[in-house]
């Protein structure tokens, strides 16, 4: 039996296992256990957001449902440095209040009311009026709120009541789905005349005329009676929605993308962020990934004058169908003394990082997690990295100072380009006394635009309806001693406060547009902007091997095996005694099926070094080479250092049957079956050959 066969018959019970687990999930709220269905059903129905509702039913377990209601109120917690969640109490004693006193004249609790439901919304009114011995109107109830234009609604308006009819429970009264008539017991007009019916009102109790045609105070006139449309709004759209005006919901997709990563700790406590990710060719043609996550707070614990925290930054470059591409990382310990801490507590804090890419289309996702604390934070960004042949220019660069000759120069740093440390922002905010430093690449460039192409820069202030350019001009391309990197630098001080766009622009010699490239950017009215402290740790200087290695595992995981082998050849051969390279070479020459050279680089390593790592190499490339009684060696050697591998023990059966020796195949394989009962091909084998004892 080939072990081929076997490892697709692994992977085909894991696909169904895994299939059969996420058809577990649960979409509607009634298939929820009653105490989640509650939750989401009845206590928090009136103050979820869709998105965080979809997240919740796409949950698997209890256990995560209770870290998403946990991180839930957290979202909504006005001081979560407290023990007490003033909001969640609030929420619940409206709850209370609703169902003591709302449900009197409904068949339901007095949640579900309509006055419930306001209550729960928006809280205790301003005042109350009531209207309920009136013989000429249906008792109404007028409901009165102010200063609540943060939740978006209007800075005054009222909330009215009425019985239908005379009859039954309070129902929420809408100027447009009822009007003025409707609220009069003994109304004989044109039931579409609301004038005549606001008229009529207005003579039998002005309050309740003052709310028939506009919930919304000093929207209306009585010399000119209309019905509100926006007091429609307010009632379908902008009350409904109050609850989620301050609640960010992002969190909840992250819960959900990265609930199988990120420990349950950490679920509950998402950060947002601010990031910005750039591709940098460098000189040798490789394409550098920069990229910067500034998260709104990094907390830090004290000891004595010593604040510290740990960082663990995880990264995945994944290709359009999912497969990974390349994957680091990095554990930072932070550190800070008293002084230092005093200078940055009031600052953002930004960690800056870089890594080589190449050619494709991918999806790239970052974890920062703060692990002291259990608080992560991530990004997600579709990634392009173009054929460097190709004429194209790059995204352009915005940055709010610069540093020459930093002290890291020869080395690869985040936003490191050539001798200039450019320090941007993901926001693109300047401030009065900045100079704006643009920096941008175009490659491909032919002679004809070396010699007689110009550059034209250009910057618009962005008004209502247009632009207004407030700059302009043009650089022949022959000015740029570096013709691939080019650099500007724009002074701001005579710039008003605004949002703009800046703009460039590659003509040809007849000033004719070959491609372009626009930025937004944002000048502040302060004259100074608060700056975050940087955290960037250099990596090796360009053409280091271990750049190389890293492209070279690309492409292997990309399945380009010559271009895999030729840079992990490389690499290999200017650091030929690195563990590292020797593994992830071995690994692109066993996938070429060259089981000789495997060999020839595993053994000494193993041999000489004792390095473990290179035993199930040894052993699969010794497997086809037909060396079975040395492959047996390299495999017991691995089960006795790693412990039992099903994969492993199955291999030693094969090289065990194919050397003749049915015994030793059977006790491999029975043992294999005793850890997996379910390899079904292997128990028929199994059983085939004991009868045959």
């Amino acid at each position: 039996m080939k072990r081929k066969s076997l490892f697709f018959l692994f992977c085909f019970f894991l696909l169904i296992s895994l299939l059969l687990s996420s058809s577990q999930k649960i979409k509607r709220a009634k298939d929820l256990d009653v105490r989640f269905r509650k939750w989401l059903e009845e206590e928090v129905v009136y103050i979820i957001t869709p998105k965080e509702k979809e997240v919740f039913l796409q949950l698997e377990t209890d256990r995560e449902r209770d870290l998403f209601i946990e991180a839930f109120w957290k979202q909504r917690d006005p001081d979560p440095l407290t023990p007490q969640n003033e909001f969640r109490e609030e929420h619940y004693r409206r709850i209370t209040y609703a169902n003591r006193w709302f449900g009197r004249d409904s068949p339901g609790p007095g949640w579900r009311t309509a006055m419930g439901r306001i209550y729960i919304i928006l809280g205790e009114p301003t005042s109350i009026d009531k209207f309920e011995s009136l013989t000429e109107v249906f008792p109404t109830i007028i409901w009165f709120y102010e200063g609540m234009a943060e939740y978006g609604l209007p800075n005054a308006f009222s909330v009215v009541f009425f019985k239908k009819s005379g009859i039954g429970e309070y129902e929420l009264y809408s100027p447009i789905k009822y009007g003025p008539q409707n609220l009069l017991v003994n109304y004989m007009g044109d039931p579409k005349d609301y004038a005549d019916a606001y008229n009529q009102l207005l003579e039998i109790e002005p309050a309740i005329a003052s709310v028939s045609l506009s919930l919304i105070h000093g929207e209306t006139s009585a010399q000119v009676p209309t019905l509100s449309i926006a007091s429609e709004v307010l009632l379908s759209a902008k009350i409904p929605s109050a609850p989620y005006e301050k609640v960010k919901d992002e969190y909840a997709e992250k819960l959900l993308l990265y609930k199988d990563i990120v420990e349950v700790d950490y679920t509950a406590n998402y950060i947002e962020n601010d990031f910005l990710l750039e591709t940098i060719r460098d000189d040798s043609g490789i394409f550098f990934i920069h990229y910067l996550i500034e998260p709104k707070r990094l907390s830090t614990e004290q000891y004595e004058n010593k604040f510290r925290t740990i960082l663990e930054v995880n990264g995945k470059v994944s290709d359009l169908d999912g497969n990974t591409v390349y994957q680091f990382e990095q554990t930072i310990p932070v550190e800070l003394g008293q002084e230092q801490m005093d200078l940055i507590k009031s600052k953002l804090f930004s960690f800056q990082d870089v890594f080589p890419l190449i050619e494709g289309s991918y999806k790239f996702n970052a974890l920062l997690k703060n692990t002291v604390f259990k608080e992560f934070t991530s990004i997600e960004q579709d990634i392009v990295i173009p054929k460097s042949s190709q004429l194209q220019m790059s995204s352009l660069i915005l940055a709010n100072r610069i540093q020459k000759d930093p002290k890291d120069k020869g080395n690869t740093k985040a936003f490191l380009v050539e001798d200039i440390q450019f320090v941007p922002s993901p926001r693109n905010d300047f401030s009065l006394e900045d100079s704006l430093h643009l920096i941008f690449q175009i490659s491909g460039l032919d002679e004809e635009l070396r010699k007689n192409g110009f550059l034209e820069y250009s910057i618009s202030k962005q008004n209502l309806q247009d632009k207004e350019k407030v700059l302009s001009y043009a650089k022949s391309i022959k000015e740029y001693a570096d013709q691939i990197n080019f650099y500007e630098k724009f002074p701001l001080k005579d710039l008003p406060p605004a949002h703009y766009e800046i703009r460039v622009a590659l003509l040809n010699k007849d000033k004719e547009e070959v491609l372009a490239r626009e930025n937004n950017f944002y000048i502040s009215p302060f004259a100074s902007i608060p700056r975050p402290w940087i955290l960037s740790l250099p990596k090796p200087p360009p053409g280091n091997p271990v750049f190389l290695n890293i492209l070279g595992k690309q492409f292997l995981n990309r399945k380009n095996l010559p271009e895999a082998r030729a840079l992990l050849e490389r690499a290999y051969q200017k650091n030929p005694n690195s563990l590292e390279f020797a593994l992830d070479l071995c690994r692109a020459l066993f996938s070429a099926k060259d089981y000789a050279a495997v060999k020839k680089i595993a053994l000494p390593f193993y041999q000489s070094q004792g390095k473990n790592e290179f035993l199930g190499l040894l052993g699969q490339s010794c497997q086809a080479l037909r060396e079975y009684e040395e492959a047996i060696s390299y495999y017991k050697a691995y089960l006795s250092h790693f412990g039992t591998n099903i994969n492993i023990l199955n291999s030693i059966g094969e090289c065990y049957y194919r050397l003749g020796n049915v015994e030793e195949a059977l006790i491999a394989w029975e043992k294999s079956l005793e850890l997996n009962p379910r390899q079904e091909k292997l128990k028929k084998i199994v059983d085939s050959l004991k009868e045959k004892k």
